[in-house]
């Protein structure tokens, strides 16, 4: 019985050619495009969940308080002094490691060197992370300080061997560290991935920061692991207390937040996460969903547009005495063959898009074929659609009574034939305008932060990193630069323009309203020409200059500081920093340093000589641009040969803030796309059944002098109804969805009337363009054989 059936299923798919192809087509498109997406969100799904004991690792969070206790911001940075003292008096503490939030340095094997990811971390950061052991033991790997563990890729890069256990490479040119491990490549869905790992103990040794146990400053990460019958809440309260009896008064309350959530999770108000981009994740998860319904609803009206040749069919197995269920059984049956085609195909689909997937979103993501999981989700998947897209058909066609199918008077009943079908495509088509209008209010915000101002002029801009003899050797190529032409002002400073922070509370001020400062200011150590070369606006004052002896003692502040302080007449007012007197000598206006989508901290400027870390230059405009970057990188090799010159544009580092939109905005267009390449297949198919189910009508109106044109509108017409009421359902609901997303932001566009139009007018053109070619080739038709029909 199984052997017949299969054969007439092949039968009737080989004899139903052209619906079949596009079944196959639509399905094996609608999975692949669903796969894909399913794969990004169990990538997303995945951060930081790579070590078994993931669940118990935490990050320790700071609350900024303003001058009102209230919480106005959290974020992820750390004392030094935090560490110890947890680790001291909180018994649930299992494991506990600060790091940095690393950094690109040089690592050298002696004749070549590389800029490399770098982190320095505690030794117990080996226990946290399930790190793979080529050589080495993680017991002594971190023990020594001039010690250093590599990644697999990063040992074959400076030696081409993995067995390099005791050799030595230097560190940015300074330090002589040994090889004491070698470990596999990170997975690129981790927040602490390095190329090589240091440890802390070195950074101690190379920074004063680190070195110094204090409370104020917050530049640090800090990682616990709890023990798995530790209580979070109780664990946060006893945190509370502990440092409060080591530093009496708590001006910036810390928590721990579980490591695992803080990617999807990292969004808080008033010390609370709120979500983040998990609700990125679940809009993927709905566009997956929806694609795989379009295509499943698609079967469903291509399968039941072609009822009427297979009505005969149903009616003789009914009269020769087949049953209902075994009718049900078959055309479910065909359904999961053709499914399983579409799968195979749709797998195929994926290997071959996948290095295009990953290029666009700069990720590294492959299908998983060993992980049984996965298998046991396709094959869910298969029976699912299967089920979904042939259920249907299948009760359809199996309800047709015997005696009017072999009269071929096949009237459905209107509620489970036309209007369900009718239903099906307005679904479709809510679904599509909703991504429509998603995907243009997505551009819109892009495009509205991107012509944001930055409060500075990025044109002609460029900075590169301050490595090596640049440090000792800045005024010679400050010098030689400005001698050469090819910039006109450059200044160094220990952050970059754009940087994510470097946030402390030591600061006085007259007339603090608290005894000590609650409110988290940005610092950042530069020298003469600050406000010269980045255009900064200035409001007040002026810029760091050589003529001024005292400007070793003086300070620039933003318009948001000055708000904070109070103070009314800035310029003049001395302010205690540092534990030293530092006078204001200008005020600029508040820039886009951090996030673009919400307001920095205020900020500091500091005269500080030995304040190194980037160089920024502004560019001789008058000179070709090719020209000037090759002289800057001539010069600066001549300086610092052993170091390779990296160049970056401020335009090009600011473009790189909205990467998280941009990708939203890219799944957002390719796979809606998709799905208005999978409706259009279901209109094909819904449009087929309609002319099918009106060929005699057809015929009768031309004989009666009915025009080409004519008969067109009235095949399309009923469409354009249909994308009418489903652009009317569509428009609330997207409406809805993307004012929600934009809630997240603090400077957002809005949502304008000509979006909903234009996704309707799309619509409609594109359904127009669908329908027009069957609907020429029905009307151009042959009006005698359409009166042959029945």
């Amino acid at each position: 019985m199984f052997k017949l059936n299969f054969k007439i299923i092949l039968r009737s798919i080989w004899k139903n050619k052209v619906s079949s192809i596009i079944n196959v087509v639509g399905l094996a498109i609608g999975l692949a495009a669903c796969l894909m997406l399913l794969l990004y969100v169990m990538y997303e799904l995945n951060f930081d969940k790579q070590s078994k004991d993931s669940e118990n690792v935490h990050v320790v969070m700071t609350n900024v308080l303003d001058d009102k206790g209230k919480i106005f911001v959290t974020f992820n940075g750390s004392t030094t002094a935090f560490a110890p003292v947890i680790k001291r008096e909180i018994p649930e503490v299992k494991y506990i490691s600060r790091m940095d939030y690393g950094n690109t340095g040089l690592i050298a094997n002696g004749i070549n060197g590389f800029k490399k990811k770098s982190k320095f971390a505690e030794p117990d950061i080996l226990k946290m992370y399930d790190y793979k052991f080529i050589h080495g033991d993680p017991k002594t790997a971190l023990k020594d300080p001039r010690s250093v563990i590599l990644t697999e890729s990063t040992a074959k890069t400076l030696f081409g061997s993995t067995d390099v256990l005791n050799k030595t490479v230097k560190y940015q040119e300074k330090e002589n560290l040994t090889v004491t491990a070698v470990i596999k490549d990170l997975p690129e869905n981790s927040s602490n991935r390095f190329d090589y790992l240091m440890p802390w103990s070195l950074y101690e040794i190379l920074d004063e920061g680190a070195r110094d146990l204090n409370w104020s400053n917050f530049s640090f990460v800090t990682l616990v692991t709890l023990r798995p019958d530790a209580n979070l809440d109780l664990v946060n309260k006893k945190i509370y207390e502990a440092i409060k009896r080591n530093n009496r008064e708590v001006s910036q309350p810390n928590f721990l937040f579980p490591l695992s959530k803080m990617h999807l999770y990292g969004k808080f108000e008033e010390g609370k996460s709120v979500g983040g981009d998990i609700e990125q994740i679940w809009l993927f998860t709905a566009l997956a969903i929806g694609i795989l319904l379009i295509a499943c609803i698609n079967f469903m009206n291509m399968a039941t547009a072609k009822s009427e040749k297979r009505a005969k069919e149903v009616g003789i197995k009914k009269t020769i005495g087949a049953n209902r269920r075994s009718l049900i059984m078959q055309f479910l049956a065909e359904s999961m063959v053709l499914t399983l085609i579409s799968v195979i195909i749709a797998i195929a689909l994926i290997e071959a898009f996948m290095p295009i997937f990953n290029n666009l979103l700069n990720i590294k993501m492959s299908i998983p074929y060993f992980n049984s999981y996965i298998w046991l989700g396709l094959l869910s998947v298969i029976l699912l659609t299967g089920l979904i897209a042939g259920s249907y058909p299948a009760f359809y066609l199996s309800s047709f009574n015997p005696t009017q199918s072999l009269k071929r008077n096949v009237e459905g009943r209107s509620f489970f034939s036309l209007s369900l079908r009718k239903l099906l495509v307005i679904g479709q088509f809510c679904f599509t305008i909703i991504l429509i209008i998603s995907t243009l209010v997505i551009y819109k915000q892009i495009q509205f932060i991107k012509n944001k101002p930055v409060g500075f002029d990025v044109n002609a801009l460029v900075e590169m990193p301050q490595d090596g003899q640049l440090n000792e050797k800045f005024e010679l190529l400050k010098a030689r630069l400005l001698k050469s032409g090819a910039v006109t002002n450059m200044y160094q400073s220990s952050v970059n323009l754009s940087h994510h922070g470097s946030n402390f509370t030591g600061i006085e001020w007259r007339g603090m309203p608290n005894p000590e400062n609650k409110v988290l200011f940005n610092r950042v150590g530069t020298t003469y020409d600050y406000i010269s070369t980045n255009g900064i606006k200035l409001i007040s004052g002026r810029d760091f200059n050589k003529k001024y002896a005292s400007d070793s003692s003086a300070i620039l502040v933003s318009a948001s500081a000055v708000k904070v302080m109070g103070l009314k007449k800035p310029v003049g007012e001395i302010v205690k920093m540092f534990d030293s007197n530092c006078t204001i000598i200008g005020v600029f206006d508040d820039y886009v340093w951090d996030s673009p989508y919400q307001s920095n901290n205020p900020m500091i400027v500091y005269f500080n000589k030995g304040g190194t870390g980037a160089i920024t230059m502004r560019l001789n405009e008058n000179n070709n641009l090719q020209q000037n970057i090759e002289t800057i990188t001539s010069i600066t090799k001549e300086i610092n040969p052993a170091y390779p010159v990296e160049i970056k544009f401020m335009n090009s580092i600011y473009a790189e803030k909205l990467t998280k939109e941009k990708t939203l905005g890219l799944l957002s267009n390719l796979f809606g796309g998709l799905a208005i390449f999978i409706s259009c297949l279901g209109l094909f198919g819904l449009l087929s059944y309609s002319a099918e189910q009106r060929t005699k009508e057809f015929g009768i109106r031309k004989v009666l002098g009915a025009s080409v044109v004519s008969l067109m509108q009235l095949l399309s017409l009923s469409f354009v109804k249909m994308i009418l009421v489903a652009t009317v359902l569509a428009a609330p609901i997207a409406y809805y969805v993307m004012l929600k997303w934009l809630d997240n932001f603090e400077f957002h566009t809005t949502i304008s009337w000509w979006i909903i139009a234009l996704a309707a007018l799309g619509t409609i053109s594109i359904t127009l363009l669908t329908v027009s070619y069957k609907a020429y080739r029905t009307a151009k038709s042959n009006p005698i054989n359409a009166l042959k029909y029945e």
